[in-house]
């Protein structure tokens, strides 16, 4: 594998890391269909965790079975397949070598009602992520909860651990609980804000919803009206979130939410790569659909990130 220049360019913004950990971003960027490109999409599926199995596979019963998820990321040309252990366990012999993993390795449920003490489980180890080949570990942060400091201080450990033996760290920042509005949790100033918080807490790759034009914080709210910093579309947004993630320094994808009409999706990864962004960590939008649509959509977004649509 010859890494391109533009991945090149990537791995030289990580200045701090040992070879291990830049070999392991190398290979989630230098494979599948975006490979070299320094774009990526990857398939994550932990929703049957956050959201339980019926909400999450019954859409597309073939989802209940993790080898399905596996193998849609292998036949997609996908740069990488985040899941949590067990669902990792399930196929990591089968599918060994054949598509670079992220272990998630904390989780939340729906059936918590914590409210404003927002908060996930550690779910996996740092060890896991070694034995079942995996490529990075995967860590949720809630920025706003009234936790969010314990979730900061566990990920700064683990991703201590993991970089220690050679492994990427992913960082999914999503803004809910304590006083934010529901409306808050998308909020421009909130995502750009979640997006630099996991850079300064040492993610390689970051993973953020997309912002909409509304802002949450009055003080911010200030700044952003008098520093005439342009929210008026999607793909300028993107950009704002691309400049609070160190200038572009970062590596940074966006969430696909739920399930939403076709042309939503495409939209919404044409704005992404106007934007500057890094692509697309999309689910339930691909999952929930029978397979050979599930690969239509993809191979299209993957066209969208290399400028060919």
């Amino acid at each position: 594998m010859k890494v391109t220049r533009a991945v090149r360019k990537i791995l030289d913004n990580y200045e701090s890391d040992n070879p291990g950990t830049k070999a392991n971003l190398a290979r989630m960027l230098m494979h599948g269909k975006l490979g070299g490109t320094g774009k990526m999409v990857i398939l994550p599926v932990d929703q049957g965790f956050e959201h339980g199995p019926a909400r999450s596979f019954a859409p597309n019963p073939a989802g209940y079975d993790p080898h399905y998820h596996f193998q849609l990321a292998v036949d997609a040309g996908l740069n990488a397949f985040a899941t949590p252990l067990g669902m990792m366990e399930a196929g990591a012999d089968s599918f060994a070598g054949q598509i670079p993993l992220i272990l998630k390795v904390n989780s939340a449920n729906s059936l918590d009602a914590s409210g404003s003490n927002k908060d996930q489980a550690i779910t996996g180890t740092v060890q896991d992520a070694l034995r079942l080949g995996a490529s990075a570990i995967g860590f949720t942060i809630y920025p706003g909860s009234d936790v969010a400091y314990d979730m900061m201080e566990e990920i700064r450990e683990m991703a201590e651990e993991a970089k220690a033996v050679g492994l990427a760290v992913v960082m999914w920042s999503y803004p809910r609980g304590g006083n934010l509005s529901k409306d808050g949790e998308t909020a421009m100033d909130v995502c750009a804000y979640a997006a630099h918080m996991a850079a300064l807490l040492g993610a390689h790759i970051i993973k953020v919803k997309l912002p909409s034009d509304y802002l949450e914080q009055s003080e911010a709210k200030k700044v952003y009206e008098a520093e005439g910093i342009d929210t008026s579309t999607q793909a300028k947004r993107v950009e704002h979130v691309m400049q609070s993630s160190f200038n572009g320094r970062r590596i940074v994808v966006f969430s696909g939410g739920a399930k939403k009409a076709e042309n939503s999706v495409f939209d919404d990864a044409i704005a992404i790569r106007d934007g500057g962004g890094n692509g697309s960590i999309i689910g339930r939008n691909t999952f929930q659909r029978p397979r050979e649509e599930a690969l239509e959509m993809l191979d299209r977004i993957i066209r969208i990130y290399k400028g060919q649509e």
